[in-house]
């Protein structure tokens, strides 16, 4: 079967890249394959010995690796405010990775109080991204990736109930919705973003169905799902990753969505792949984008 794998990805030396949760699951792999390609990453994380453990483990593969880290809380827009300011300050930004996200069994919510799945997956990587754009705006040839799932063709969008789960609450639901707001993202991102004229592409990759750390705790995953995935022998963590470096480092459509080829577009190496129709629908996509700047207080001017 043909496609990109880790092999394809070429040398990366003097490129900047930011990766969001990076310090396990997709984000690690996606680290450890940059930083053996020599460039240099930024590790945004919540956890500073998670992250620096992360380190330690790529320095003993790659003793070179040129890898930082950044304090960073998808689901605390403070904490992202902070961390868009810290770079914004510093070195050009090649590539915005948006690879953090959660799978949570329970009903939660993030600092401010929206319910995590839309707060974190989706907000908090739309306030990041818009706060970068500027900075991104200074490289040669910038891209922002926006991480997607399969699970987004079952979500939906409703503007009476988007992010406090007032009208009941089902983990794996909450979870498809806010798949289906990153697809919406990356759709109006996309549109904006080519009107404007900016030099910045937007694109979106999925890791099919991947064996990481996302839904750790949830009971079903860990006693049903994973055994099952390897008995399918559906995609490690290092596969899943993928189509997001696929997406950050090769030939790509600007608004491409790319994710694994293989049976069902869950596994394997990774190409273009579909998506629902209302992950293109851009009157949605429109109204969430004007919800999202509400929500978060994000101005996203000139976009």
């Amino acid at each position: 079967m043909s496609g990109f794998s880790e092999s394809d990805v070429t040398d990366q030396s003097g490129k900047t890249f930011v990766v969001t949760g990076a310090n396990s699951g997709l984000g690690f792999e996606i680290t450890r394959v940059l930083a053996a390609r020599r460039a240099r990453v930024v590790m945004a994380c919540r956890s500073k010995p998670k992250a620096d453990a992360a380190i330690m483990r790529i320095r003993a593969l790659n003793p070179g690796a040129e890898l930082e880290f950044l304090a960073y809380d998808q689901s605390d827009l403070d904490s992202i405010r902070t961390a868009a300011e810290t770079l914004s300050a510093g070195p050009v930004i090649d590539v915005l990775i948006n690879n953090a996200g959660v799978m949570e069994f329970t009903l939660s919510q993030t600092k401010q109080g929206f319910e995590q799945h839309f707060g974190t997956n989706h907000l908090g990587s739309f306030a990041f991204t818009c706060l970068l754009l500027p900075k991104l705006a200074e490289a040669s040839v910038p891209r922002v990736v926006i991480t997607g799932s399969a699970s987004h063709r079952t979500g939906v969008i409703d503007f009476d109930d988007l992010d406090n789960a007032g009208k009941g609450y089902g983990h794996s639901s909450r979870y498809a919705n806010s798949k289906l707001a990153n697809m919406l993202f990356l759709f109006e991102l996309d549109q904006r973003l080519r009107a404007a004229g900016s030099p910045i592409i937007a694109i979106g990759s999925h890791p099919g169905l991947a064996i990481t750390s996302l839904g750790r705790e949830q009971r079903l995953l860990r006693s049903i799902v994973v055994p099952l995935a390897k008995l399918l022998r559906f995609n490690t963590a290092a596969m899943g990753a993928w189509p997001s470096l696929q997406a950050a480092t090769s030939v790509v459509n600007p608004g491409g969505y790319y994710g694994p080829i293989g049976w069902n577009e869950l596994k394997g190496p990774s190409g273009p792949s579909g998506r629902s129709p209302n992950a293109v629908d851009a009157t949605i996509a429109q109204r969430l984008w004007d919800r999202s700047i509400k929500l978060t207080g994000v101005d996203v001017t000139p976009l």
